[in-house]
């Protein structure tokens, strides 16, 4: 068995989609009725699918999870970051970790949390 994708609900998909295209260049592979596959894995799915599905209320910023990229150049993508998007909601700006690695964390446009760090 293997993991396939990891699936994060948003209020609008297309939206969605180019906030991950413009901050991690990531791509559509499937475009399905409120279903997209991204490259890397990312899933993207419509908030009120998946409210129909669960039948529960979707809790933005909850914490509970993050998605984890890796970037070298982590000062041009905090950069970028400010640039492209200057009201996203910061967890913590670029900071430095006791064991030398620099991260950053914010909520995406739906309250799903992101970590940016250097790699290990």
């Amino acid at each position: 068995m293997r993991l396939k994708n990891i699936l994060i609900v948003v209020k609008d998909i297309e939206q969605s989609k180019k906030f991950y295209h413009d901050l991690f260049g990531l791509d559509t592979i499937l475009d399905s009725d409120g279903n997209m596959i991204l490259t890397e894995g990312l899933v993207l799915q419509d908030e009120k699918i998946w409210k129909t599905f669960l039948g529960k209320e979707i809790i933005p910023e909850s914490n509970s999870c993050e998605l984890y990229f890796e970037e070298r150049d982590i000062e041009a993508f905090a950069e970028k970051l400010e640039k492209l998007y200057p009201s996203i909601q910061y967890v913590n700006r670029l900071m430095t970790h006791s064991w030398g690695q620099k991260v950053i964390r914010f909520y995406d446009l739906d309250g799903n949390l992101i970590e940016v760090g250097t790699p290990m």
